[in-house]
């Protein structure tokens, strides 16, 4: 894999602003072997599929109810021609000409099958969103190299609780590589929410090492109002409460000490006058969060591993 052709596979819907930013960013990239450029477009109305045919991108229309975050990935998969796929969100923005070069040199190694980016907020995101990005474990500065059974620095990820292994995988589609034969033969799992996460587990399972790369940098971030929170959080607790076995905030006391914790995370990291101007905002914002995810924690628990609980989702 010394010269790799690479597909950058883009599933779009309503991007047309997002992409006007993207696409020169995409196009500049130096990579060897060449890159080419595909996307499925979600039967966009704002010029989306336009723009991207006049930048000289592949793409196919499919209607919106037929958007699957697994199914649609993988369908990518198998419209792209690249040894090597990376997926972006339409809305990430990659830093620097050699961005791609860095989140796919990793896969020269033959046990890793994917590789997942440092991303980090936008210059224009606002404190509290900031905050937010800068405090997960994917805005972190420290490579990571993940395999089921470690070995010296690699993680064991088969003796660890479900609460650790989720903290500990991180694996993000924001901004991925993948072998593109280890994703076709071992395609993303056709689940409603939490992809990557879904496929990283089955693929640690079948003996496959992951690995996140900090030199590889994308800005990306979601400005939620205090409704779009809760249902984020709820989202996200659901999928770990029933796919991983991990229930989030697990009691009221639980989501009480994170409603405090993340207060006191604004407390520190606001400057200045913006501390007085956010703080309210963090008060009903940060409740929304951690109220959605007591939420999404609450029902039946599902098994302790997510290979045991997803399909295939071959497409």
């Amino acid at each position: 894999m010394e010269s790799v052709r690479v597909s950058i596979c883009l599933p779009t819907w309503q991007g047309a602003a997002d992409l006007q930013r993207l696409l020169p960013v995409l196009r500049s990239q130096r990579v060897d072997g060449g890159v080419e450029l595909v996307a499925i477009d979600s039967d966009s109305t704002d010029g989306t599929r336009e723009l991207l045919l006049a930048h000289g991108v592949r793409v196919e229309r499919i209607a919106q109810r037929d958007f699957g975050h697994g199914r649609t990935r993988n369908a990518l998969a198998h419209m792209a021609c690249g040894e090597v796929l990376v997926y972006l969100s339409q809305d990430a923005l990659p830093q620097g000409a050699d961005f791609v070069a860095r989140l796919v040199r990793r896969l020269t190694e033959p046990r890793v099958a994917a590789v997942t980016a440092r991303i980090l907020p936008p210059e224009h995101a606002d404190p509290l969103t900031r905050r937010a990005v800068l405090d997960a474990p994917q805005a972190g500065a420290l490579s990571q190299h993940y395999a089921w059974l470690g070995d010296g620095s690699r993680a064991g990820l088969c003796h660890l609780d479900p609460g650790e292994r989720a903290a500990r995988v991180g694996f993000d589609n924001v901004a991925a590589a993948y072998k593109g034969a280890v994703l076709r033969s071992l395609p993303f799992p056709d689940v409603s929410f939490g992809e990557d996460a879904a496929w990283a587990e089955l693929a640690l399972r079948a003996g496959h090492e992951l690995v996140f790369e900090p030199e590889a940098v994308v800005q990306h971030a979601h400005q939620y109002s205090p409704k779009a929170a809760w249902a984020r959080w709820r989202t996200d607790a659901a999928f770990q409460r029933t796919h991983l076995g991990r229930r989030v905030r697990p009691t009221l006391w639980s989501a009480l000490k994170g409603y405090g914790y993340e207060l006191r995370r604004d407390w520190a990291y606001l400057q200045g006058a913006e501390l007085w101007r956010y703080l309210p905002q963090a008060m009903i914002l940060r409740g929304a969060q951690v109220g959605g995810a007591w939420a999404g924690s609450r029902g039946r628990i599902g098994p302790s591993s997510m290979a045991s609980s997803v399909g295939t989702g071959a497409q």
